[in-house]
């Protein structure tokens, strides 16, 4: 004989249906049989009472052959969905549970029974009715129980063998676990039974969310180095042969770790839910919250989707990754390059840790990313920023962006730079304080040695992706394209100044970390502070300045106490972590003395900065003089042999100078210098030389007070 429900579409709303006309036509029997078994107008009064009921009714009598009545509707209903559903080749979210979380026919109607309220609440009168004198809106263990076991199943399961898997599968949840088991109250979370229904939402919770098959691409299409592709092809055939039930894809927030994922899933025939737990800062790292767990098994089982959890661990962190009630499908982990994975998924995971992109990699990467907007320097940007994948996507679209403010449709290296800052500023401002890159070396008197070493500097900066190429094999794995550079030398001789001219150069941002900030009294919280700073300006590929280095890279000692352990893990890891940086990372000192000489080893550049000798304090007091000022070359050349300043001193010396004439409203004369020059000395707790010349010039304000103290 045809199937009942022949001309009902084999999809998930079919199914589902089909489902809650069965726990309807259950719930309706048993109210009329049971609950009122004395009454010969059982079931016209069961519609008297609950009038709702009546349309329900109507909609199932045109089903439901008049043959069928009674202990007979139950194996009726279940006979002709098995047949339905055996010629459905879709995917069905309730035939899944059956498959891959062991409910079987009856556990799919006890879990449509507690749903009921969700999708018409009128049915809560009808569950209040049946658990008088509690008037409980929702469905109690032992009411669906008695509704499914009491009838239709003679010899069969109780109540709790019925639910038991529901509640294994995370499929219910209790509302009041404190009350005696029988007279838990049932509820299906909202994402599960909109999951049943076919109707997922992009953000089904707050802490997930859902992408479908086709919001990836395939692995062939990601613009990824040629082997790590080949590597990802293969991944799905393992996956359903059952030798991998996890995949870690590790690699920098930037790189496109959920798009290998996705590309995975797709290949899976699977769409993505992603999670984005709350980590809990302590030694052993992020966890996700029970309650997620329990919620997002079933969810992926339903959605026929890939659960993808993302950890932000730092060094020495691991993270629990058991496995997930309610679903037996594999598990996409995304990592950073720091922690690890514990637990019984974590023993039978694959990794595929991120490559770099390449300058190859990253010029397609920039072409999808400006949508073909037409970029006649798209060479020099693919070359000159070394971003990752995801970041290149960003700064795409905001240079598409900024090259519409001025209504120009091609994009300019200018438009990308100003986007890369954007960026920047979004996801470092919190961890360092950016400089302003401006100046050439012009603007920088040191030293002609301390010249040469700069100019190596920038040459090794500007050519650091180039020269791994040309590199013998003796390098091997040891070389990257990070460069590592010290510049030590007194306060005020220009480090800093240096590091901003640098940036300005190579066209690059420069951001500044204040080691004290990032040193923390806690065990392991500076490490876990460095691992966040590196990694972001790694990846933004920015020139991290690391200012008064020796706070954290002094040289270790010999273990007297547990302080001067973690010391030393500390400088330990620094030490590890700067060899294997990707980036720019200038150190200034004052103190080389007192850095470790392991870090002077891993240095590829050391600069020193001596104090200015006479003829490069001239020049800087030239540099720094407004360009109409009334002070004669002799007297600029005797303060520059008998006032031993550093640069900085100068500088300081020069703009106090400029506003004292400012506020007499006249030119810089040899009166405001001195002035300026006393105020410097004073500051700094010296004589002043040229005393004899402050008081012949007339000396004003607080000077002549301060010389009237002197004699």
């Amino acid at each position: 004989m045809p199937n009942a429900f022949e001309h009902v579409p084999r999809a998930t709303r079919g199914h589902f249906l089909l489902h809650f006309y069965a726990a309807v036509d259950r719930l309706i029997r048993f109210v009329s049989q049971v609950a009122l078994p004395d009454d010969d107008n059982a079931l016209r009064h069961c519609v008297e009472r609950f009038p709702f009921i009546a349309g329900y009714l109507a909609e199932i009598r045109q089903y439901l052959p008049p043959t069928v009545a009674g202990e007979d509707g139950a194996a009726w209903w279940e006979g002709q969905i098995t047949d339905w559903e055996a010629a459905a080749d879709g995917y069905l979210p309730l035939r899944a549970l059956t498959t891959d979380a062991a409910v079987d026919y009856s556990g799919r109607l006890a879990l449509i029974l507690t749903g009921l309220m969700e999708e018409d609440s009128r049915f809560g009168t009808v569950f209040a009715f049946l658990q008088e004198p509690l008037t409980y809106r929702r469905p109690s263990l032992e009411v669906v129980g008695q509704i499914l076991v009491g009838h239709g199943w003679a010899g069969g399961p109780d109540a709790w063998s019925v639910c038991r898997p529901l509640l294994t599968a995370g499929l219910v949840e209790v509302l009041n676990r404190d009350a005696p088991r029988s007279e838990w109250l049932l509820r299906i979370p909202s994402m599960l039974w909109d999951a049943i229904r076919g109707e997922i939402a992009e953000h089904p919770a707050p802490w997930c969310r859902y992408h479908p098959p086709e919001s990836f691409g395939p692995a062939s299409d990601l613009i990824l180095p040629d082997a790590f592709r080949a590597h990802l092809e293969n991944v799905p055939s393992l996956v359903e042969r059952g030798m991998v039930k996890a995949v870690v894809v590790r690699g920098t927030p930037g790189s496109e770790r959920l798009q290998v994922l996705g590309a995975l899933a797709r290949g899976l025939e699977r769409g993505v839910v992603e999670v984005q737990p709350s980590p809990t800062r302590d030694r052993d790292g992020g966890a996700l919250d029970e309650q997620h767990w329990s919620a997002i098994g079933p969810f992926a089982t339903l959605a026929h989707a890939f659960p993808v959890a993302t950890y932000d661990l730092g060094p020495g962190e691991t993270v629990d990754l058991p496995r997930i009630p309610g679903y037996d499908g594999p598990v996409g982990v995304v990592l950073g390059l720091e922690g690890g994975l514990r637990g019984e998924l974590g023993e039978q995971a694959l990794t595929l840790t991120l490559p770099s992109l390449g300058v190859v990699e990253r010029r397609r990467r920039w072409e999808v990313a400006l949508a073909e907007h037409p970029c006649p320097d798209l060479l020099d940007i693919a070359d000159r920023f070394h971003l990752p994948g995801g970041y290149i996507g960003q700064v795409g679209t905001l240079a598409v962006a900024q090259a519409g403010l001025d209504a120009r449709v091609a994009v300019t290296i200018a438009d990308v730079r100003e986007a890369s800052r954007s960026l920047n500023r979004q996801l470092l401002d919190n961890l360092a304080t950016r400089l302003e890159a401006r100046g050439t070396w012009d603007h920088l008197v040191v030293s002609p040695e301390t010249t040469a070493k700069l100019q190596e500097l920038e040459l090794r900066c500007r050519y650091r992706e180039n020269l791994l190429e040309h590199l013998g094999p003796a390098f091997g794995s040891n070389a990257n394209r990070g460069v590592r550079a010290m510049l030590s030398g007194p306060s005020g001789t220009g480090k800093t100044l240096a590091a901003r001219i640098l940036a300005g150069e190579l066209g690059m941002d420069v951001y500044r970390v204040d080691l004290s900030a990032v040193v923390n009294k806690y065990i392991g919280e500076t490490e876990k502070n460095l691992q966040r700073v590196l990694s972001r300006s790694e990846e933004l590929d920015v020139i991290l300045l690391l200012d008064e280095g020796d706070a954290l890279l002094g040289k270790r000692t010999e273990i007297k106490s547990s302080n001067d352990r973690y010391a030393n893990l500390e400088t330990n890891y620094l030490l590890q972590r700067l060899e294997h940086y990707q980036g720019i990372v200038v150190i200034t000192t004052n103190a080389a003395q007192f850095i470790d000489t392991a870090f002077q080893r891993r240095m590829d550049v050391l600069v020193s900065f001596l104090p200015p000798g006479e003829e490069e304090r001239l020049r800087i007091w030239q540099l720094h003089l407004p360009n109409q000022h009334r002070v004669d070359d002799g007297y600029l050349r005797m303060i520059a042999a008998r006032c031993v300043l550093t640069g900085g001193q100068i500088r300081n010396a020069a703009l106090h100078a400029t506003l004292i004439a400012l506020g007499s409203r006249a030119t810089v004369t040899r009166r405001h210098l001195d002035e300026a020059l006393l105020s410097e000395y004073r500051k700094a707790g010296a004589l002043y030389p040229l005393v004899e010349s402050a008081v012949a010039n007339g000396p004003v304000g607080d000077v002549a007070a301060f010389l009237g103290a002197l004699a």
